[in-house]
């Protein structure tokens, strides 16, 4: 039995964390901006039956060390099944850095958590999956809004927090590409842990400034004054964005991660790549945004 799913890296520009007064996993998540891209993970799952339950996980491509979240997924999702009695064996297949803002875990979560909806003939309907992805990410301390966002894809405010089904998003329509630039991981786990409580009014705000003026400008500066606001700019990042902005660039950051991107028209690429190609200590991830979603393979 083989199932295979691809789910788009998502990037988050800012956001206002919604935990208050609930205890319901599903519910938890986030407010927020951000948007999909044509690189993601691509999961790949064969099951067998077995004498007691077992499973493999291995990393093609940029790779992950900790498999808490596929792990996670594996297990709640074989609560649905009479017979768990499976070996698993998963392979994830990632195109981006992990660790650097661009929503890897969550795409982890929601590829293998449809991967195995296929492998395992189990007939959920496409939001329950989405749900059990979620609440591996919030479990394991990874994400809180990435899979509602990747799940639908495209440029998205998320004006409801919670998992597929759950929350709510409203998309913003633009022609424009994506070229990133990344230098170096954040904990997610750790900024979850020491930060949310100091950055949830400003988030809030930005979201609600963002549904009037639905403009992808105001979000890449909304995205900037966040970053600033938070504390996660290097001297590095600095030096990049005042690069691109002495030039007439517009620019945001990733949260988490050292990584900065532009949304751009296309006839802009190569003066944007001329600029970002001096720093040759960075990866340079050019795409289209992804307006899919989350899908089968």
């Amino acid at each position: 039995m083989k199932g295979e799913a691809f789910c788009p890296a998502h990037v988050t520009g800012f956001f206002k964390a919604e935990f208050e007064g609930n205890t319901n996993p599903e519910s938890l998540g986030s407010l927020g901006a951000g948007f999909s891209i044509e690189k993601g993970v691509t999961t790949r799952v064969t099951v067998k039956k077995a004498k007691d339950f077992d499973f493999r996980v291995s990393v093609l491509g940029y790779k992950s060390e900790n498999i808490l979240v596929s792990e996670f997924v594996i297990k709640e999702f074989l609560k649905n099944c009479e017979d768990n009695k499976f070996f698993v064996d998963v392979q994830h297949e990632i195109s981006v850095p992990v660790g650097y803002g661009l929503g890897c875990s969550g795409a982890v979560a929601l590829s293998l958590a449809m991967a195995l909806n296929q492998a395992l003939n189990t007939n959920l309907p496409k939001e329950v999956v989405g749900k059990i992805a979620h609440v591996a990410e919030i479990n394991c301390k990874t994400g809180l809004g990435d899979v509602l966002a990747s799940y639908h894809g495209g440029f998205e405010i998320r004006t409801k927090p919670g998992a597929p089904g759950i929350g709510s998003i409203e998309k913003i329509t633009t022609d424009s590409n994506v070229i990133l630039i990344c230098f170096a991981p954040i904990s997610t786990k750790k900024f979850i842990d020491e930060k949310l409580e100091t950055i949830n009014g400003l988030g809030g705000k930005m979201v609600s400034k963002l549904i009037k003026s639905k403009s992808y400008d105001d979000f890449q500066d909304m995205s900037l004054k966040f970053a600033k606001y938070v504390k996660v700019m290097t001297p590095r990042m600095d030096l990049v964005i005042n690069d691109l902005q002495s030039n007439g660039i517009k620019c945001g950051v990733a949260l988490f991660g050292e990584t900065i991107f532009t949304l751009i028209p296309k006839n802009m690429e190569e003066k944007v790549m001329k600029i970002l190609e001096k720093y040759s200590e960075g990866i340079i991830i050019k795409s289209k945004i992804d307006n899919s979603g989350a899908r089968l393979q």
